[in-house]
C-alpha cells in the first residue's frame, strides 16, 4: 500500500466519516479511529474541536493539503469580495487536480494530483504539471493523447459512486472537460457535510 493510499484511509478513520463516499472506505466497516485507542468512547468536541475538525476534513478532502497551502488559499478567499466560505470552496474547486477528479478522469483526488504531476494533462492545449494550478472559467482540461488509454482513466469513467457536477462539462470519448463556472458550496457534490463557516471561525481565533 502506498503512503498516499494509507493516508487516504487514515483520514477517513480519523474523521469517522467516509469523506469521499468511496465503497472501500474502512469507515463502512468500523467508525472508530485508527490505532489502539481508536475504540475509546468519543468525548464531546469543544467549539475549537469542531472548528479544527471542519478544517482537517476540508484539507483532507482535497488531497490532505499542507497547512501552509490551505492557509494561503484561505487568506486569498478572505481578500476576495463576497462570502469567505463560498470563496474558499470556489478556490479549492478551481485547483487543476480537483477539476481532473471532478471530471472522473481518475478515481481519487490523490491519483488526480499524481496524474497532473506526471504531465498527463493539458489546459487549453498547453501541458500543465502543477496540481495547484488554478483553472479559470471556460478553460478546457484534456488528457494528453498518449495517456488516453491508461487503465486508471478507463476504470474511473465507469465508477458508479459519483457523477460529474454541472459546473464541469466532460466528454469522456475525447477525455476533455470544460470548467464552466466557479461553484458555490451548494453546488459541490460532497458525500459528507463540509462547514467552511467553522473554518472561518477557526482562523479568526488562531
Amino acid at each position: 500500500m502506498t503512503k498516499r493510499t494509507a493516508a487516504k484511509y487514515k483520514i477517513d478513520r480519523r474523521m469517522g466519516e467516509n469523506i469521499w463516499g468511496r465503497p472501500k472506505s474502512p469507515v463502512n466497516r468500523r467508525e472508530y479511529g485508527p490505532g489502539q485507542h481508536g475504540q475509546r468512547r468519543k468525548a464531546k468536541l469543544s467549539d475549537f474541536g469542531l472548528q479544527l475538525r471542519a478544517k482537517q476534513k476540508l484539507k483532507g478532502y482535497y488531497g490532505d493539503l499542507t497547512e501552509k497551502q490551505f492557509r494561503r488559499i484561505f487568506a486569498e478567499a478572505e481578500r476576495i469580495k463576497g462570502d469567505t466560505g463560498e470563496n474558499l470552496i470556489g478556490l479549492l474547486e478551481r485547483r487543476l487536480d480537483a477539476v481532473v477528479y471532478r471530471a472522473k478522469f481518475v478515481p481519487t483526488i490523490f491519483s488526480a494530483r499524481q496524474f497532473v504531476n506526471h504531465g498527463h494533462v493539458t489546459v487549453n492545449g498547453k501541458r500543465v504539471n502543477i496540481s495547484s494550478y488554478r483553472v479559470k472559467e471556460g478553460d478546457v482540461v484534456e488528457v494528453r493523447d498518449k495517456s488516453k488509454q491508461m487503465t486508471v482513466l478507463l476504470e474511473a469513467v465507469q465508477l458508479p459512486e459519483r457523477d460529474v457536477p454541472d459546473y464541469i462539462t466532460a466528454d469522456h470519448s475525447k477525455m476533455s472537460a470544460t470548467f464552466v463556472r466557479t461553484p458555490g458550496l451548494g453546488d459541490v457534490p460532497y458525500p459528507v457535510m463540509m462547514e467552511p463557516n467553522l473554518v472561518i471561525e477557526y482562523y479568526a481565533q488562531n
